[in-house]
């Protein structure tokens, strides 16, 4: 090999990875991770991604999950109160799950800021999101 054909291949190389390193390799971080009890066993599972949006002082009705919920919140903090337990809030990028036939309720407590939730639903086909409880 030449000197200047060496020397070719040392830029060509050079520069593929700079490429590379400019395109690089996106890999999921992982959020929550979680054992739960209740999922559906059926053959088949409905999965549904639903959005939710607050205004300032929003809340849910109280009521209960026949299987479980992950919530990631996109905007604002989501306060969670579950009947006997104590209130857990979540801010924006962070998940919880929200735990089958526990009486619950949300809500949005600032005075000012919106919230906007992700919720991942996995359950039996046709089954109700929530079942309220009066």
């Amino acid at each position: 090999m030449t000197k200047w054909r060496s020397l070719f291949f040392v830029v060509l190389l050079v520069s593929s990875v700079a490429r590379a390193q400019e395109q690089s390799v996106i890999k999921p971080q992982l959020l929550l991770s979680e054992t739960i009890q209740g999922m559906p066993k059926g053959d088949k599972q409905e999965v549904r991604v639903l959005t939710a949006s607050f205004k300032p002082r929003d809340q849910t009705m109280f009521h209960t999950h026949r299987f479980p919920v992950t919530v990631y919140v996109l905007e604002g903090a989501f306060t969670l109160e579950m009947e006997g337990r104590d209130p857990v809030t979540v801010k924006a990028s962070q998940a919880i799950v929200m735990p089958a036939h526990v009486k619950m309720t949300g809500y949005n407590r600032s005075a000012t800021n919106p919230l906007r939730l992700v919720l991942f639903h996995v359950s039996d086909p046709g089954t109700p999101y929530l079942d309220p409880v009066h």
